[in-house]
Order: C-alpha cells, then sequence, then structure tokens
C-alpha cells in the first residue's frame, strides 16, 4: 500500500488491478480446496448426474491413494485387534475363473476345450504345493464344474468343496468406462447384484484374526465380474474401474491379507502355464461352441 502512495495514479491503478487480481487468485484456491473437500463426502451420481448408481449406493471417496488401516475390523473375530492384539498368519485368497462355457438349453456349461483349461489350473495349483483350507465355488454350473476339475487335480475331497449363493456372475458396480447397454439396464442390475457380491467381499476378505496361529489359504472359483470387483475392493482401489480389467478363463489371481490389514497383489489373471492355442477370455460364437 506505501508503494502505491507513491506512484502516479496509473501506474497505482495498474498495481492495484494486479494486486486484486492476485488475491482473487488466492479466494479460488481457498474455494477450489473446500470444493475438493466438499466433493470427497458425495457420491459419484450426485457428481455425474447420470444414471451411476441407485439411491441404496454407498458413498464412495475420490481415490487419493491414502490406505484406510481399519477397513475389516467389524467383524466380531478381529474385535481384538482394535485392542492392540495382532495374529502374525497371513490370509492367501486365490481367486480362479471358470474355464471357457457355452450356453444349452440345460444352462451354461463347460466346452471341451473349457474342461482341459480346468485341468491345466489344477495341475499349476497342486504344482505350488499348498496346503488348502477352504475351497468355495459359485453355484453357476461352469463354476461348480471347474470347481469339481480342480478338485480331482489336487486330490481333495469333493466334500471340502462349499457352494457360496453369493458368488454367482452379475453386475458389481457400474463401470466407467460404462457397456454398450442402457443406462436403465444398467441401474436395474447393478441394484440385483452389487449387494450380493459386496457381501461375498465381506464374508471372504479380512486379516486373520488374533487366535490364527498359522497362513491360511482360501480358493475361490468364480466369474470374472465379480473377480475383477473383489481385486479392486481389496485394493482400496476405485471399484468403476472393474470394466477395464481382463481376466483369462481359468486364470489364477493371488491376494494377500497381512496381519496389518495391508492387502498385496501378487498375481492378476495367470494364466501363462497355459498353451497360447488354449487361452480364451470369451464365451465362443454359436459356431465354434456348436464343434465341441
Amino acid at each position: 500500500i506505501y508503494t502505491l502512495i507513491n506512484l502516479n495514479p496509473t501506474s497505482a491503478m495498474k498495481y492495484t488491478a494486479l494486486w486484486r487480481s492476485v488475491g482473487a487468485m488466492s479466494c479460488g484456491s481457498l474455494v477450489t480446496y473446500f470444493a475438493i473437500r466438499l466433493f470427497d463426502g458425495l457420491e459419484p451420481s450426485m457428481l455425474s448426474g447420470g444414471a451411476q448408481g441407485g439411491k441404496g449406493r454407498a458413498i464412495e471417496p475420490l481415490a487419493s491413494g491414502a490406505w484406510r488401516h481399519h477397513w475389516d475390523l467389524d467383524k466380531p473375530q478381529l474385535q481384538k485387534v482394535a485392542n492392540g492384539e495382532e495374529s502374525s498368519a497371513l490370509r492367501h485368497i486365490i481367486l480362479v475363473r471358470h474355464g471357457e462355457y457355452t450356453r444349452t438349453p440345460n444352462g451354461s456349461h463347460l466346452t471341451e476345450l473349457g474342461r482341459r483349461q480346468a485341468e491345466r489350473t489344477g495341475q499349476r495349483l497342486r504344482e505350488m504345493g499348498l496346503s488348502w483350507d477352504h475351497v468355495v465355488a459359485s453355484t453357476m454350473p461352469r463354476a461348480e464344474e471347474t470347481a469339481m476339475i480342480i478338485l480331482k487335480q489336487l486330490n481333495l475331497d469333493p466334500l471340502k468343496m462349499k457352494r457360496c449363493t453369493l458368488l454367482p456372475e452379475g453386475t458389481p458396480y457400474p463401470g466407467d468406462p460404462p457397456s454398450k447397454r442402457s443406462a436403465r439396464s444398467l441401474d436395474l442390475a447393478y441394484q440385483r447384484d452389487g449387494p450380493r457380491i459386496e457381501a461375498a467381499f465381506r464374508r471372504y476378505f479380512f486379516r486373520a484374526s488374533p487366535e490364527q496361529e498359522h497362513d491360511s489359504y482360501l480358493l475361490i472359483v468364480g466369474h470374472s465380474n465379480v473377480i475383477r470387483y473383489l481385486i479392486l475392493r481389496a485394493l482400496q482401489l476405485p471399484p468403476a474401474a472393474w470394466t477395464r480389467l481382463n481376466l483369462n478363463h481359468g486364470s489364477i489371481t493371488w491376494l494377500t491379507v497381512w496381519p496389518s490389514g495391508y492387502v498385496t497383489l501378487r498375481c492378476l489373471g495367470d494364466s501363462g502355464f497355459m498353451p497360447v492355442t488354449e487361452i480364451t477370455h470369451r464365451r465362443p460364437s454359436p459356431a465354434k461352441s456348436g464343434s465341441n
């Protein structure tokens, strides 16, 4: 201000305008900051105005990269963790996509190639030399058939497998970018499947309880959409990005939940153990599937 007083009127006006611009920029930065903080708590559907989610959609903060340490501590068996107790064991969750399948009048079943893929996946899992604590499969025929073939390769009792009604294929979350289906169709599909698939995540993904003394291995045989969503949820990445991932039939994905609650991805959609000629990721056309 002192400087402006000693300037001629023309120069003083110029510097006054400059000072006001700087002030406006500072205020604008504050407004932008508080706006971002406000938007962090809004639903994506409120920001986009589109058919991105239904009324029952959980609030999804904008991705900040920060890890939520207590993401799983609402489980009763983990209450001791909040009091300072912690297990030294790891929870390994291995997810397998079913083999190639085709739709028939009796439902969706594995093709001949799909059965070979399941055998190779089972052989690969056997080579890992892991001791399986639990095996869970979707109740859809193609997943059950894949799981039974894998169990045979692992020399495990079929009765060891549990069938889970939370794991069948569906639309776990409104994808970004969305599919070519209509917005209304996608929203209805999400409202139908989303809560179920989220419940699957809450059922199977959590750190070891303080009582667990040894590392555990859970095998889940399921579907591409569900597995992709579970991966992103476990890694605390935006679940809307599930449409950007791709998984081959019979592929293996391995996640590890550490005692601290951290989650690491050891491999995603591994199918390198299969011959290139046997790798597929989409259901075959009717003409091709008819020859199997």
